[in-house]
């Protein structure tokens, strides 16, 4: 990992070079949770590059079984990949942290992975066994269930916490 410092005034600023990508299947509908996720998104990019990368939703899903469609965006999931990327699936048998576990996953993410983490929130059926060949890790973000758009308010939040705890801010309250 690449790190840059520029001194001025008594100050310094730490350029991190990793970014951290997460791509989701389709777009979000609620007003409500785009609002939210805009917002840590804000938040998100004074410690860090971040983006959130919508794949399109899979047409005519009526007329393909669970398999074809977990096929489907499995191919989209790995066409949006770049070499290099470290692929990390959010996954309902992954493994669990508590958010000061998951701050420390992520500190320890940002010396040893050059370029992008890549956070992938898959389908309703989850993923296909390609993208699953493909992921360094699998991590959950609880035994319950949440909506697919949800999850996305809900992780976002998480990067941020994870950051506000790192950089001992008051954020995070143990």
């Amino acid at each position: 990992m690449d790190f840059s410092c520029n001194f001025a005034s008594d100050s310094f600023i730490l350029i991190i070079d990793m970014k951290i990508t997460l791509l989701v299947i389709g777009k979000t509908d609620a007003k409500y949770l785009i609002e939210a996720i805009d917002e840590y998104k804000n938040r998100l990019v004074h410690y860090l590059p971040f983006e959130m990368t919508v794949l399109p939703d899979i047409k005519n899903v009526r007329n393909l079984s669970e398999a074809q469609q977990k096929e489907r965006e499995g191919e989209q999931i790995l066409k949006a990949l770049q070499p290099g990327d470290y692929l990390v699936l959010l996954d309902e048998n992954g493994r669990e942290f508590t958010s000061v576990q998951f701050a420390s996953y992520i500190d320890k993410k940002m010396q040893t992975v050059p370029k992008r983490l890549v956070f992938v929130i898959g389908g309703p059926y989850g993923f296909s066994e390609a993208v699953y060949r493909s992921a360094q890790e699998k991590i959950s973000l609880s035994k319950m269930t949440f909506s697919h758009q949800m999850v996305r308010l809900i992780f976002v939040e998480q990067i941020y916490r994870a950051m506000t705890i790192l950089n001992n801010e008051p954020y995070h309250h143990a």
